[in-house]
């Protein structure tokens, strides 16, 4: 029979009088507050649903035990910080893997890497169009990893069911070193807890949650948990190259406009066969003359100006003197808005197969991101049925797809290994530093073509800027799909991605 989550998790969101609303308030306002209220009585005893459940993968059935349930960090005094909601699926196994998987953000909830990656269950989709609510769709999952590893989803501090404890707000969660510590604890428990010290041990993390890893696994290291393994799903690790000012972003994200250009037809002659050819050459196009000529600023000819632009409408069909009024530089909005504009549409920042309709044909920044939108719906109707029905929680709180709310902010700052402080963190450098102290831990970076928030090539960089000798360096694997930021949506990359991890996995645990 199911154990059901008890006491502060199934308690009643109950408005207090000290949350009335006023006139500057919105619904979504006091809903917040609301929530707010009930955290502040979450409870400090670890609560749990445990349930039963197989999968059949490459013909193999594979029975599992899914607990749902609350890990209770605490300070190091002892004293309760947080209540963070997970979900593990485990076989049973002795010592087998055990791999520790979230989004990103920062702040998201784990939804999308639970319902649509990894798990035993998936939301069913597969093509870049919008998932109409007849559409829904919740079955099992035949690519699932639990043939290779156990596996654990958590939510981040103040995101799906994760709340704080005692005198903590959300606040004190929301920053680079304050979240990667929430995690730190929270793994570190749950290894406790579950007996798991024998077990090789993986970090999965998508988007933020790349960035947070490079420090997570540092301070893991750091406090005696060594990894086998750190992957990473669409990356973004290093927000210094971000920077207005710096022409690096321009670089990240030519190759992906290439790689768009060539998914929607956009390129002015005939489409090259092979998409990863063709991404290559744009990659060396874009290392050699392009980087040379934004290197030299407002101090560029006309003529070479002229032989740039050329190059860049060969490599993505855009109208060349757009390129040129750009200055050589085109901003991700104006890429979405322009390169289909003829068609009447804009294009997807996650994923950019998608499109959408935008209210302003004239617009120099899309309405929306069709690739979030489209898979919203279907993911949190999902995920909020199958928690209830399946795994068993009982609850009156609200699932939170982020911990942002009114007012919300985010503290960059970074210390690094050797002290100082980033205010533009670059974790890639503590993944770096624990490599050098983990000289066997493995690290997988996964990329999606169509990905332009965390481009391939922005990837590529960091990896190449990590100060690594060659003997540890032989330890990074990069990956590539035909698929957006998400790159589990498509089924025939899942099938892909699924299979490339899975040999990874072998290598990480001989």
């Amino acid at each position: 029979m199911k154990n059901l989550l008890l006491a502060g998790l199934a308690m009643a969101v109950i408005a207090n009088p000290a949350f009335a609303q006023d006139k500057r308030q919105t619904p979504r306002d006091t809903m917040i507050a609301e929530a707010d209220a009930a955290t502040a009585r979450a409870p400090v005893e670890e609560q749990a649903a445990v349930s039963k459940g197989s999968v059949t993968v490459k013909g193999k059935v594979i029975a599992y035990t899914a607990t749902a349930g609350t890990l209770t960090i605490r300070d190091d005094n002892a004293r309760p910080t947080g209540s963070l909601f997970y979900t593990a699926y485990t076989t049973g196994e002795a010592n087998r893997p055990v791999t520790f998987f979230y989004n990103g953000g920062p702040g998201s909830a784990t939804i999308w890497l639970h319902m649509g990656s990894f798990g035993p269950i998936r939301v069913k989709t597969d093509k870049p169009t919008y998932v109409a609510p007849q559409d829904y769709a919740v079955g099992p999952n035949p690519w699932t990893l639990l043939d290779k590893t156990d596996i654990v989803f958590i939510d981040a501090p103040g995101a799906g069911w994760s709340r704080p404890l005692g005198d903590k707000s959300f606040k004190d969660f929301n920053g680079v070193d304050q979240d990667g510590d929430a995690f730190a604890r929270a793994i570190l428990r749950y290894v406790n807890k579950n007996n798991r010290w024998k077990s090789p041990k993986f970090l999965f993390g998508e988007s933020y949650g790349t960035l947070r890893s490079g420090v997570l696994a540092r301070m893991l290291e750091e406090r005696g948990l060594s990894l086998n393994g750190v992957a990473l799903l669409s990356t973004i690790m290093n927000y210094g190259v971000r920077q207005p000012g710096y022409d690096q972003n321009y670089l990240t994200l030519f190759p992906g406009y290439a790689a768009t250009a060539w998914y929607h037809g956009t390129l002015p002659g005939q489409k090259p066969a092979d998409l990863d050819a063709f991404v290559n050459e744009v990659r060396a196009w874009t290392l050699g003359p392009y980087a040379a000529a934004l290197l030299k600023g407002s101090n560029l000819s006309a003529a070479e100006t002229e032989t740039i632009a050329a190059q860049m409408h060969a490599y993505t069909g855009l109208p060349i003197d757009f390129l040129k009024r750009a200055n050589l530089r085109v901003d991700l909005q104006h890429f979405q808005t322009e390169l289909l504009r003829t068609r009447g549409v804009s294009i997807g920042r996650l994923d950019t197969r998608y499109t959408l309709s935008p209210a302003d044909l004239n617009a120099d920044s899309p309405d929306d991101d069709p690739a979030g939108t489209a898979i919203n719906g279907a993911y949190y109707s999902a995920f909020l049925d199958y928690a209830s029905r399946t795994l068993g929680v009982k609850t009156e709180m609200t699932y939170r797809l982020t911990a942002r709310e009114p007012g919300w902010t985010w503290d960059w700052s970074h210390r690094p290994p050797r002290g100082g402080t980033q205010t533009t963190p670059n974790t890639a450098i503590d993944l770096a530093h624990t490599m050098r102290a983990n000289p066997l831990m493995k690290v997988l970076f996964l990329n999606g073509y169509y990905d332009m928030a965390t481009p391939f090539f922005g990837a590529e960089f960091d990896a190449a800027h990590m100060p690594l000798p060659a003997d540890i360096r032989k330890n990074i694997k990069f990956t590539y799909y035909q698929s957006g930021h998400m790159i589990y949506l498509a089924e025939s990359e899942l099938a892909k991605l699924r299979d490339d991890v899975a040999a990874w996995y072998d290598e990480a645990v001989k």
